[in-house]
């Protein structure tokens, strides 16, 4: 629908409430219930909102080193604007139409126009709009998917609260990945996250159990880069919202258990001619049908990944899922069809040729993965680099010929605040805004005394 049809359809509806959001840098769904004559008008302007939703974190605690805003700014409020592109209805809730939006065009300051726009920088949706725009610039239409691995557990906000988050009761038990009889058990819940997922314009591929007790994974139809980051996004907080009207409580946390298997992002891409009609990363003419241009994308995934690894990776909890063994990635690999390394390729048709990276966790936020993973591809373009390492061939935890990957989020932002090729990749406003924020959740952590210490320590030592 074009934007007058959208207007029209809004016009005549008989509920007035529209509902829009957008994602902090946390990958964490903000927004609100407008009423229709102030969407009508702020269509062209847009609206005014609270930038604290750049100046604090997941919890709603104000950074304490930002400089995006703060209580030395104020916290005025910046202009976000709806995509109208993005138009779709909220199926579960009687309909009502939504909207994704973003910071892309905020304001300078009038007294100081080289002050660095960081309304605009710390926007992920924004960030991976310039990043898909470089991409055609350079003559690439990039074709993008994510796919998720969550938990699901018959709780409630209320009652993890009081449980302490301890002893929580999962979907179904026991270890049961690809199970007939599980989604069964459970096709209420099953079929209306696949239906109604579908009706809101996020299709899967497909959904089954993964191994663990009450873990889905599900794979998201494949869409331009933007427009497939959009549809990830709204797959997360959905599938919690279909969950909670079954009396569940879904977590994408990357490592919600240490004994059981953690929970992936994966993100699948290729880069297609502007037309659409040829895959750029298959060539039959070369070794495994791999073309040099793949090659040079893969080459600069890899150089990049240690530079950029907070952006999938961008919890605490993150990585506790990267270890060995745990069906995640610890070195800076590829390889054909291997589940072991960081990158892997699927080759056996060119329709579905692609490089999938299995580094990104399910608590990634989208729109910087998937930013993060086109725009490391495309620096291997660029600078034509050669992909020298050769393909892992069985266990990639072993093979540690290139390098390995930052094992705590503390040593991976370090890395990335003070890299030259992160500000290359994205800004430094960005690069600033968003390592900042990853020291100030490091730092929350550093200061709890866990669990594991009282056992440990509080008696014997």
């Amino acid at each position: 629908m074009n934007q007058q049809a959208i207007i029209d359809f809004i016009n005549q509806s008989d509920n007035p409430k529209i509902k829009y959001a957008f994602t902090d840098i946390d990958g964490v769904l903000r927004g609100k219930i407008i009423h229709r004559q102030k969407f009508l008008d702020g269509l062209i302007d847009g609206f005014g909102f609270c930038d604290v939703v750049w100046g604090w974190d997941s919890t709603d605690t104000p950074y304490d080193n930002g400089r995006v805003t703060g209580w030395h700014s104020g916290y005025p409020d910046a202009p976000v604007r709806l995509d109208i592109s993005t138009f779709r209805q909220l199926p579960w809730e009687d309909n009502i139409p939504f909207f994704l939006a973003d910071f892309s065009i905020s304001q300078r300051n009038e007294t100081n126009e080289n002050q660095p726009d960081y309304g605009l920088a710390a926007c992920p949706r924004s960030l991976l709009k310039r990043v898909a725009e470089q991409c055609r610039e350079m003559g690439f239409h990039a074709e993008f998917a994510q796919e998720f691995e969550w938990f699901n557990f018959r709780e409630t906000p209320d009652s993890l609260q009081e449980k302490g988050f301890r002893q929580l009761q999962p979907l179904t038990p026991g270890m049961f990945g690809y199970s007939i009889l599980r989604p069964s058990l459970e096709s209420a819940f099953n079929h209306d996250l696949f239906d109604l997922l579908s009706q809101f314009d996020v299709p899967l591929e497909g959904l089954h159990t993964e191994t663990g007790p009450g873990v889905y994974e599900a794979a998201i139809m494949h869409d331009e880069v933007v427009r497939a980051a959009d549809k990830a996004v709204l797959f997360k907080t959905a599938v919690k919202e279909i969950a909670y009207r079954h009396g569940l409580v879904a977590t994408f946390m990357a490592k919600w258990n240490a004994d059981l298997p953690g929970c992936s992002g994966h993100i699948h891409q290729s880069l297609w001619n502007l037309e659409q009609t040829k895959n750029l990363f298959f060539d039959t003419a070369q070794p495994n049908h791999i073309s040099e241009l793949m090659r040079q994308y893969i080459a600069g995934q890899l150089y990049c990944l240690p530079h950029i690894t907070p952006m999938f990776a961008p919890t605490i909890n993150s990585y506790k899922r990267l270890v060995e063994g745990a069906w995640a990635p610890t070195t800076v690999t590829w390889s054909l069809d291997n589940r072991t390394t960081a990158i892997r390729v699927l080759n056996q048709r060119e329709a579905y040729t692609r490089v999938e990276h299995r580094v990104s966790g399910a608590d990634t936020n989208p729109y910087l993965a998937i930013g993060a993973a086109l725009a490391s591809g495309l620096y291997g373009i660029r600078h034509k680099l050669t992909l020298d390492i050769p393909a892992s061939v069985g266990n990639g935890y072993a093979d540690k010929r290139n390098g390995v990957l930052p094992t705590n989020l503390a040593e991976a932002t370090q890395a990335m605040a003070t890299s030259l090729v992160a500000a290359e990749l994205f800004g430094t406003e960005f690069v600033d805004h968003f390592t900042r924020t990853r020291d100030w959740e490091w730092r929350q952590y550093a200061r709890q005394v866990s669990d594991w210490e009282l056992k440990r320590y509080f008696e014997i030592i």
